[in-house]
């Protein structure tokens, strides 16, 4: 069955003209005049080894009567005819409010979307092409359906997403079958130094005595890993060494446990730093926390024995200063006293550490994040750099687990650090991402045009 494709566009941007290109014969009219198509035009070709469809659609305009309603009507219903959508824009004129409206149709409809960037023939249509990331569906795939430019990398995007979509079915009900023979536990780590009384928080999360607790520092050597359920959610729980500074380690054992421990934050979602509430931020608590954020985990950080404190509330005030001054790479990190021997703050200590976990998941749409971006600049442009200004053109979120953005610019190494820091804290706070490490990452932006030159 051929992969149906429905080009689509606001008027004027070249959909007839790249529907002819891509059946290989002129069936469309085309002209300059915009709103020349108004019926769905169907045609059926081959793009390298796969079968396609094509319907060539009317320009998407405001208006809801008359002719340009069932010109409307018609555009709709080729979306959701259609397995795929290429959505065509006019690079040279850039993203203009119906192209965003059109956007969040295409969106709507959940369909796979192929971003093309026309008349990218001169080097006026390159500011557009960057444009079109703020659009959220993706890379832009710069071309020229008149002059032919770009049409066999939108060609062989095609056939991908015919591959796709015939290995897709059968990978849903593979991961559904997955999904219901396994359910993958949430793996929560609890470091800290010695004798800050991570196996009695354990025993005390279980509800039983599963690990050897006493005052001697060090009884605990393997990371232990326990299997429970907490608020619904299957957890796997890992009770590990302390960790104390390198020339402290007494003969081998410690070493193969600090491995042991290492291994465990590296393999954890989430990690719970225990401190011990008489002794709070000492080196090896920082640089534990800065091993953890390196190590781009959720960080949870539990201050034990709070029953000891007195003025609770005045001292959990000043260490939560402490630890903003101190830990300023995870501002907002979530702070919770417990007692892990009377059990007091072990419910607040399980909700933070799956609030991490969803925050560490997080997700930001690429078009909010652009907003996010002109906004930022906007209130604080970069700095000129040997009297030459640093355009930041882009922004988009690569990957979660932990949320990390590649940000692209004009000149990546000249950018002050302090601007980064500047960034990373103003997405921090836009988008709701209170102790999360972030990662962003610069890169400059390539000139697509650069090899049809």
């Amino acid at each position: 069955m051929p992969l149906t494709i429905a080009i689509v566009g606001r008027p004027n941007v070249g959909k007839s003209t790249l529907f002819n290109r891509l059946a290989g014969k002129r069936l469309a009219l085309v002209d300059d005049q915009p709103g020349l198509t108004r019926d769905r035009r169907e045609a059926d070709a081959e793009l390298g080894a796969t079968a396609v469809r094509l319907i060539d659609t009317a320009g998407l305009e405001h208006g809801h009567a008359g002719l340009t309603a069932r010109m409307r009507e018609q555009t709709v219903a080729a979306i959701k005819q259609a397995d795929l959508i290429v959505f065509l824009i006019d690079a040279r004129a850039g993203i203009v409010a119906a192209d965003e409206i059109f956007a969040e149709l295409v969106r709507a409809s959940g369909k796979p979307v192929i971003v093309a960037a026309n008349k990218c023939e001169g080097r006026a249509a390159e500011p557009g092409v960057y444009e079109a990331f703020s659009l959220g569906l993706g890379e832009p795939l710069p071309i020229s359906a008149e002059h032919d430019l770009g049409i066999g990398d939108l060609s062989d995007a095609i056939q991908q997403a015919a591959r796709d979509r015939s290995e897709g079915a059968a990978i849903e009900r593979r991961h559904a079958e997955e999904e219901e023979a396994v359910v993958h536990p949430l793996r929560i780590a609890v470091v800290g130094r010695p004798n800050v009384g991570k196996s009695t928080l354990v025993n005390t999360i279980l509800g039983e005595e599963r690990m050897i607790t006493g005052p001697e520092a060090g009884i605990t050597r393997d990371a232990i890993a326990v299997d429970l359920e907490r608020q619904g959610r299957a957890l796997r729980l890992f009770d590990t060494a302390g960790l104390r500074r390198k020339m402290r380690m007494e003969g081998t054992a410690e070493e193969l446990s600090v491995g042991d421990t290492l291994r465990a934050i590296r393999f954890a979602e989430v990690v719970v730093l225990l401190l011990d509430a008489e002794r709070t931020f000492e080196k090896q608590d920082l640089q534990i926390a800065d091993l953890i954020v390196e190590e781009g985990r959720a960080l949870v950080i539990a201050v034990n024995k709070w029953d000891l404190v007195r003025a609770p509330q005045a001292r959990l005030a000043e260490l939560r200063e402490t630890c903003e001054r101190l830990l300023p790479q995870i501002k907002g990190v979530a702070f919770v006293p417990v007692s892990a021997l009377t059990g007091k703050g072990i419910d607040k200590l399980m909700g933070a550490v799956l609030a991490a976990d969803e925050l560490w998941n997080k997700r930001l749409p690429t078009h909010a994040l652009n907003q996010w971006l002109r906004e930022a600049v906007e209130a604080h442009s970069p700095p000129a750099v040997s009297g030459r200004r640093i355009k930041l053109r882009y922004i988009t979120e690569s990957n979660a687990r932990p949320p990390t953005f590649v940000l692209f610019c004009s000149r990546p190494k000249a950018l002050p650090d302090s601007y980064v820091r500047y960034l990373v804290n103003s997405l921090r706070e836009t988008f709701g991402l209170p102790g999360v490490p972030i990662r962003l990452h610069l890169r400059k932006g390539e000139n697509p045009y650069a090899k049809e030159r």
